[in-house]
C-alpha cells in the first residue's frame, strides 16, 4: 500500500529531493532546524506546501552572545546551534548559490523569457503567494551549515548541485506564475485545474500514472494543480531533460507542450508583478 502523505510531507517535498522523505503512514512530518535571530537551537515542523500562508508567530528566544564574523565556523555543533542567525553574516554573494542563480537566469534567457526571479535566504524553500521570487534555505549558504543540517536532519534539501537546480527550477515556476498571474488564464485551468483548490491534508499518489511528469520525489506533481504546473515547467526548463523523447506517448506530454506554447506567448514580455518582496528573509529576524 502506498503511504499517505500529510501536509507536512508535502512541504518537505517542496524543500528537497532526498531519500529521507519517504515518510510512512502516520508519521509526523520532518523537522527543520529553526534559525531565528535569537539562536538556532530548536526544531519546528515545516510549513505548508507552496507558500508562507498562515505562519504562526514565533515565541521569543533567549539572547545569545554575539560572535565575531566567521569565527562560528570553528564552533562545535552544539555551540553553533546557540549562535544567532544575524551573527552568521550570511549572504548569497560569492557562494555556489549565486552561481546556480546565474545558471537559472541563463536557462530562462535561453528560452527567451525576460523574467528573473529574485532570491533570498530564509528557513526553507518557498515562493510566497503573489511574490515573483523565492527563498532558499540559509544552510545552503555555507558548507559548515550544510554539514550541520546533514547531521541534525540526516538530509540536506538541495544539498547537491542537481537537487538544488531541480528545486530552483521548481520554485522559479511558482515565482513566474506569480509574476504573470498565469493561473488565472482559462487555458491554464483547463490543463492543470483550479489553483485555488486547497492543498490536501493527505494524498495518495499513483506511481505509474503517465498523466504527470516525474521530477521531485514522491510524485509531487500529483499533489496540487500549482505543483503540477511547477513540476511541468521545471522539466520543460531543464536543458538536459529531453522531455519530448522521454514523455513520448504519455498524457503528460500534452502538458509540456502547453507550457512550451504558454512560454512562447510571454516571450519578450515584462512581468505584471515586479516587486522584489522578501518574506521572512534571514537577516531580519530578531
Amino acid at each position: 500500500m502506498l503511504p499517505q502523505l500529510d501536509s507536512g510531507a508535502i512541504s518537505a517535498l517542496r524543500t528537497a529531493a532526498a531519500g529521507a522523505r519517504a515518510i510512512a503512514a502516520g508519521k509526523i512530518a520532518p523537522l527543520v532546524v529553526l534559525a531565528i535571530c535569537g539562536s538556532m537551537l530548536g526544531t519546528l515542523p515545516r510549513s505548508g506546501a507552496q507558500t508562507t500562508r498562515a505562519r504562526s508567530a514565533r515565541a521569543p528566544r533567549p539572547s545569545a552572545p554575539v560572535v565575531r564574523a566567521r569565527s562560528w565556523q570553528r564552533l562545535s555543533d552544539r555551540e553553533l546551534l546557540d549562535v544567532r542567525l544575524c551573527d552568521l553574516k550570511l549572504t548569497l554573494l560569492g557562494t555556489e548559490l549565486e552561481a546556480r542563480t546565474a545558471r537559472l537566469y541563463g536557462e530562462l534567457a535561453a528560452r527567451g523569457l525576460l523574467f528573473r526571479p529574485h532570491v533570498w535566504l530564509s528557513t526553507e524553500w518557498f515562493s510566497p503567494d503573489g511574490v515573483p521570487g523565492f527563498a532558499i534555505p540559509f544552510y545552503l549558504a555555507h558548507e559548515r551549515l550544510t554539514e550541520l543540517e546533514q547531521r541534525q536532519m540526516h538530509e540536506v534539501e538541495g544539498g547537491t548541485p542537481r537537487s538544488c537546480m531541480q528545486l530552483m527550477r521548481h520554485e522559479a515556476a511558482h515565482a513566474l506564475d506569480n509574476a504573470y498571474v498565469l493561473h488565472q488564464r482559462a487555458d491554464w485551468r483547463e490543463v492543470f485545474g483550479h489553483f485555488e483548490s486547497d492543498y490536501p491534508a493527505h494524498y495518495q499518489p499513483k506511481p505509474y500514472s503517465k498523466r504527470y511528469v516525474r521530477h521531485l520525489e514522491l510524485w509531487y506533481a500529483q499533489s496540487h494543480p500549482a505543483e503540477d504546473f511547477a513540476e511541468t515547467f521545471a522539466v520543460w526548463l531543464d536543458p538536459s531533460s529531453r522531455w519530448r523523447r522521454r514523455y513520448q506517448g504519455w498524457p503528460a506530454l500534452a502538458k509540456l507542450e502547453y507550457v512550451s506554447a504558454l512560454m512562447r506567448d510571454i516571450t519578450g514580455k515584462k512581468p505584471t508583478k515586479r516587486a522584489r518582496t522578501q518574506v521572512e528573509p534571514s537577516p531580519s529576524w530578531g
